[in-house]
């Protein structure tokens, strides 16, 4: 199998499966112990969380607090409900964004929903207008998850606090790999994403900034989150924050240079989905004119590549995010996404792409 799905989840890095396995082994002491208890056990199990905890805080900007939550789902659906008052969001967000939102102004909450442009990015003109006195929150992802586009979080966060709103980031896609503005005041990550392990992220919240709980209890994370968390699973996310850190410059390179081979091997026949310029590398979305994407899938299960996002797929729906940016249904229908990072191989993403050139050419 060639991984080429990055956007839906990572492989799991070596370092974070180690940093969990004495938290899960039944012969490794007290691993069972819980992290909120006071005995010595539970006092070893809050420390190796703490440890994760300050991991994952360096690729963050000072000044906040992190709060462990079950995923990006939870920590955005946390910062959102936690609010209150008129939220401005965008077209292309997540469905954890966008369906949170709907329900929101389903019980009154002024909701507006701004659209992007042909490259996929917010105008910020448009959003000028937009972000008036009133607003309360403004959300919008650092990087698509579809499309790769990186979206002008800084300036947004400025016509945010211009009227004393909060901005929150999606940065389950960029944390790590794209700098996180310093001006943002909410910030939503999951583990599973920079190769750490599914079941955890994180909510990180600007001191100052109080939110509403979602889930009530023992309160057990500082800014108010109730449960009692996994010291196995805060341990991988914490390693995998540290190797994020690590090895960015290595990372980095690595995927630029996929990035740069894998757009040169696509002709003329294939059309890149969203902004060039303002884009992660390590997302290449692409569109073909007729190309049966469910025939091309199934005819290549050997390459695991994608035609949206995971969290849409089995919908019978178009992209939204491909409509966002002008795409007919036709050609949102005819796009698929690679994804690819640190432990993809260049002479296997170039051997899968031969591979879906010439399957694409045999439909003609």
């Amino acid at each position: 199998m060639t991984y080429l799905d990055y956007q839906a989840t990572t492989p799991l890095a070596p370092e974070a499966f180690d940093a969990m396995l004495p938290w899960l082994h039944p012969d490794a002491g007290a691993s069972h112990a819980n992290p909120h208890s006071a005995h010595a056990p539970g006092r070893a199990a809050k420390a190796a969380i703490e440890v994760a905890r300050d991991s994952i805080a360096a690729l963050l900007p000072p000044g906040g607090k992190v709060a462990f939550t079950s995923g990006a789902t939870e920590a955005l659906n946390w910062a959102i409900k936690g609010t209150s008052g008129a939220i401005v969001t965008v077209a292309t967000e997540h469905a954890a964004v966008i369906d949170t939102a709907t329900v929101e102004a389903a019980q009154g909450r002024a909701v507006t929903i701004l659209p992007v442009d042909r490259q996929g990015r917010v105008e910020l003109e448009t959003a000028r207008a937009v972000i008036a006195p009133g607003t309360k929150l403004v959300v919008a992802m650092l990087v698509n998850n579809e499309v790769g586009v990186v979206q002008p979080i800084a300036e947004l966060a400025t016509l945010a606090h211009r009227v004393d709103a909060l901005m929150l980031v999606d940065a389950v896609q960029g944390y790590g790999r794209v700098p996180i503005p310093a001006e943002v005041d909410l910030v939503a990550l999951s583990a599973h994403k920079i190769h750490g392990p599914k079941g955890v992220g994180a909510l990180w919240v600007r001191d100052g900034v109080d939110l509403v709980p979602l889930l009530h209890g023992g309160g057990q994370e500082a800014p108010g989150r109730s449960g009692t968390l996994s010291p196995a699973l805060c341990a991988g996310f914490g390693a995998a924050a540290r190797l994020m850190r690590e090895h960015a410059t290595a990372d980095a390179a690595h995927v630029d240079r996929l990035a740069q081979v894998a757009r040169g091997r696509f002709g003329a026949d294939w059309t890149i989905n969203g902004s060039l310029e303002h884009r992660y590398p390590g997302n290449l979305n692409l569109r073909r004119s007729g190309l049966d994407v469910a025939r091309l899938m199934s005819e290549l299960r050997d390459i695991a590549f994608s035609a949206g996002s995971a969290c849409a797929s089995g919908s019978g729906r178009a992209s939204h995010v491909l409509r966002a940016i002008g795409l007919s249904e036709r050609e949102a229908r005819s796009s698929i996404r690679l994804g690819f990072g640190r432990y993809t191989r260049e002479d296997a993403l170039m051997a899968a792409i031969d591979r879906i050139i010439a399957a694409a050419e045999a439909q003609r």
